[in-house]
């Protein structure tokens, strides 16, 4: 991985934990200022804002530390499954989370529902991407073994030489 990427995806990395963290502390101020007006659940939808976001950021710090594990060239090592295993922990609850969102939203589409059910098919997807990186997890398992695997035999050939 070149340096101008690596330091491109941090700077984007950056950018949207701050954006994230701000539209939290926005929400925080909403909830203690701005009460519900009776037409949408908002305190609702304010937590769930505020949990989802949290998902993402928990999928952005895990990123970020696998960039870091690419750059150093340490990824392909059993430290990385936390962070892997960390993104799709993050994934699925943001999947939840937009399952909660098609819920409290579902009332008021009693007129229109095929808008909870486009909901639904969107939270489908987002548990889609988690078993994409499920299946790139596993993908890292076998790297891994290939990589120890390498080591064990240069080793060996090392001991020949």
């Amino acid at each position: 991985m070149g340096n101008l990427t690596v330091r491109a995806l941090r700077a984007v990395l950056a950018v949207v934990l701050a954006g994230t963290v701000l539209v939290q502390a926005l929400m925080v101020v909403a909830m203690a200022t701005k009460p519900d007006d009776g037409t949408l659940p908002l305190t609702a939808m304010r937590v769930l804002t505020i949990v989802g976001l949290t998902s993402a950021q928990v999928a952005l710090v895990c990123v970020w530390r696998l960039v870091a594990m690419v750059r150093r060239g340490t990824v392909f090592s059993h430290a990385a499954f936390r962070y892997v295993d960390g993104v799709i922990g993050a994934i699925v609850a943001a999947s939840l989370v937009w399952f909660a969102v098609t819920a409290v939203n579902a009332p008021g589409q009693r007129d229109d529902p095929g808008v909870s059910v486009i909901m639904a098919g969107i939270g489908l997807a987002i548990l889609g991407v988690a078993l994409i990186v499920l299946v790139l997890r596993m993908l890292l398992v076998q790297a891994v073994a290939r990589d120890v695997e390498a080591a064990q035999l240069k080793a060996e050939l090392d001991e020949v030489i």
